[in-house]
């Protein structure tokens, strides 16, 4: 069985920084695309940035320059480095997992569907 499991979310000031960890089981994230969304009340679930299986990465404008995905493949766990937070990055972040046979979450040329429950970050101003 297949699990995703997020922590590091927290309240912070803007301009403060997270770093969330997302452990997986039953899966080895080396072997596939990993990736960050988050969705703030009211809004659609948006694609953070994206980890390929070689190793590149693809990050959403609104981040670029401020977070960084990492992933230590002998821990099987993904991070995401934020950096200079902003009110407007406050929302539920969720960890997943690329699905190629059934996924329904397109993003950056990956399909996505195994989804972790979340983590939540406010940032204040």
């Amino acid at each position: 069985q297949i699990q995703l499991v997020e922590s590091g979310g927290d309240s912070v000031q803007a301009g403060g920084s997270l770093r969330l960890s997302c452990a997986a089981s039953g899966y080895s994230i080396s072997n596939y695309c990993m990736g960050w969304f988050r969705q703030a009340p009211g809004k659609e679930r948006e694609g953070v940035v994206v980890i390929y299986s070689a190793g590149s990465t693809a990050y959403a404008d609104s981040v670029k320059g401020r977070f960084t995905i990492s992933q230590d493949n002998a821990k099987n766990t993904l991070y995401l480095q934020m950096n200079s937070l902003k009110p407007e990055d406050s929302a539920m972040y969720y960890c997943a997992a690329e699905d190629a046979g059934y996924g329904s979450t397109w993003w950056r040329g990956c399909k996505f569907g195994y989804w972790g429950h979340g983590t939540q970050v406010t940032v204040s101003s």
